[in-house]
């Protein structure tokens, strides 16, 4: 009796041992710091969970500038604690890479997405290729632009507007790519035919729509989303692209690597990744195809249109480059 009771309790004490052991495995968590919009990491993230049931996922989705200022304040006190970055501005990542906080990993599936990084080693892979294209109001431009000149023309006087660089990081790298493009000579030519610096890169869109503006240096997804709600706009590209890629990187320390690795190659996975192209901007895969309805250039092209910048160059000379564009545009020497 005394012999089956012990058994009784060993198989208990087993039971519960397992049952820790299996709860402890359960609660493995992951967290992601990113700019994206909350449908479409909210989306995302109830994909990976389907696929991956046992990892808890907690997010948190700001802008790019405020993620950074909260990233540093954790390293100050002595731990990130994100797991993953995932942004779209991509002198961070450079900077963080070299600042050496971030975890190498090539994930395997880089051979099936297009790479705009020539010098990728890893350290941050691109998970989506974000352009910026002319965006119009459609009742006040008739003959939709061709060309970045066809700015310079009349019927965008006074009436074509850029978002703050100081503001926006998509925009400082659009007027970077247009200045090494195009030289400060274009950005004086928008002045004399009085170009607008705009506050954040959805307000340029909102005044196009709205018909304060004729004209803006426009995201995809965001005049996307207008133009799916019935928006009078329309976005036009010229030949030269800007494109601004969205890196995703691990953080070196992560107490869920093998999570982070998990969530990285399930957000360039075609799933992912036909998610992403719903959004209204370009996927990093060939075998996503863009909705229709969205004018946006297959990305395979897009790479090739893209101009081409050096990032470290664009991220050591970001000061200067924003005071030079805001006093060009407001006329200043």
């Amino acid at each position: 009796m005394r012999s089956r009771s012990m058994v009784l309790i060993l198989t208990l004490v087993l039971a519960s041992l397992f049952l820790v052991s299996g709860q402890s495995a359960a609660k493995e968590s992951l967290i992601i710091y990113t700019s994206m919009k909350e449908s479409l990491i909210g989306g995302i993230v109830e994909g990976f969970n389907k696929k991956y049931p046992d990892i808890a996922v907690d997010y948190q989705s700001a802008g790019a500038g405020k993620l950074m200022a909260k990233i540093a304040g954790e390293r100050e006190s002595g731990k990130i604690l994100a797991d993953i970055i995932w942004t779209s501005e991509v002198p961070d990542f450079y900077s963080m890479k070299n600042e050496g906080i971030l975890e190498k990993y090539e994930t395997p599936l880089i051979k099936e997405i297009l790479n705009p990084f020539d010098d990728y080693d890893g350290h941050f892979t691109a998970a989506r290729l974000g352009t910026l294209g002319i965006a119009i109001n459609t009742d006040l431009i008739k003959t939709p632009p061709a060309q970045w000149s066809d700015l310079l023309k009349p019927e965008y006087k006074g009436a074509f507007g850029i978002a703050d660089p100081a503001l926006s990081g998509t925009s400082y790298m659009s007027v970077a790519l247009l200045e090494k493009q195009f030289g400060w000579e274009f950005f004086e030519k928008l002045h004399a035919n009085q170009a607008r610096i705009g506050k954040g890169s959805g307000q340029v869109v909102d005044d196009t729509a709205s018909g304060e503006l004729a004209a803006s240096l426009a995201v995809d997804y965001i005049t996307n989303d207008k133009i799916a709600k019935g928006a009078h706009i329309a976005l036009y590209y010229p030949p030269e692209l800007l494109m601004a890629p969205s890196p995703i990187a691990i953080f070196k320390g992560s107490a869920s690597l093998d999570a982070a690795k998990k969530f990285v190659d399930y957000l360039l996975s075609q799933e992912a990744q036909t998610l992403i192209a719903a959004e209204g901007t370009l996927s990093v895969r060939t075998d996503v195809k863009n909705p229709e309805g969205f004018m946006l250039p297959e990305a395979s092209d897009a790479l090739k249109r893209a101009i081409k910048i050096d990032y470290l160059q664009m991220m050591s000379s970001k000061e200067a480059t924003i005071k030079k564009f805001t006093d060009t545009l407001q006329g200043r020497k």
